[in-house]
């Protein structure tokens, strides 16, 4: 979103973030401060272990920050219950993980539609959502094809559409290529850029692969919990 002086207005603002695990010892996320702006691309890259996982989940509000400020997408992350986050994962943010987490026994057409359920969207609309995003992916002939049978770029292509099922204002994605080879992790990255900028979504990947860091508009850079300059 552009202000009338052309800057963005932030869609993440973090400040002083800290996030620690086994009574302290081990500061996951220490003292990150981060600015993304609406529509942006933004790449984390860091070595395994570097924190880049947990503040992907404290931006999702999926953990819990132990201190500093976090306000994405309008909401203030601290102290949210259970419901309020996922009520604001829900409303702001799609996910996609390195391991799809497609649900087994669902179809590609049925998994796109998981995260329209809460919502209470009658099911003829569902249907219409989730076969006009798998057109986006390339997946309309695997509509009805459960995840065992498909591909592992075909199965992270219908992990995006899920993660667009709600039009989030928010594209996470953890490793997003991880567990693909090199042509089809740079095809679905591709495919990434495209649909973030043909809806004006923000993305934030995180990665251990300076390749894959190389799409974005702006790549930080982390190490032991700290962003590292």
């Amino acid at each position: 979103m552009s202000n009338p002086d052309g800057t963005h207005t932030p869609i993440i603002e973090a400040r002083g973030l800290v996030k620690h695990f086994d009574r302290g010892r081990v500061r996951a996320v220490d003292r990150v401060d981060l600015t993304i702006a609406g529509g942006e691309f933004v790449a984390i890259c860091g070595p395994s272990g570097c924190g880049k996982t947990t503040l992907l989940n404290l931006i999702a509000a999926i953990e819990q920050l132990d201190a500093g400020a976090l306000r994405v997408d309008g909401h203030t992350l601290s102290g949210l219950s259970e419901q309020a986050a996922n009520e604001f994962r829900r409303a702001s943010v799609g996910l996609v993980f390195q391991l799809h987490n497609l649900l087994p026994n669902l179809t590609s057409l049925e998994n796109v539609q998981v995260p329209m359920l809460p919502n209470r969207r009658p099911p003829h609309e569902r249907h219409e959502r989730a076969m006009s995003l798998l057109a986006q992916v390339g997946l309309t002939d695997r509509a009805h094809a459960l995840p065992a049978t498909l591909s592992g770029g075909e199965r992270q292509r219908v992990a995006i559409a899920r993660a667009l099922a709600n039009a989030p204002r928010i594209v996470l994605a953890d490793e997003p290529t991880g567990a693909l080879d090199s042509q089809n992790g740079e095809r679905l990255l591709h495919l990434l850029r495209e649909l973030q900028q043909a809806v004006g979504t923000t993305l934030l990947v995180v990665t251990h692969n300076p390749d894959i860091a190389g799409h974005a508009d702006r790549v930080f850079h982390m190490l032991d919990g700290c962003m590292a300059s």
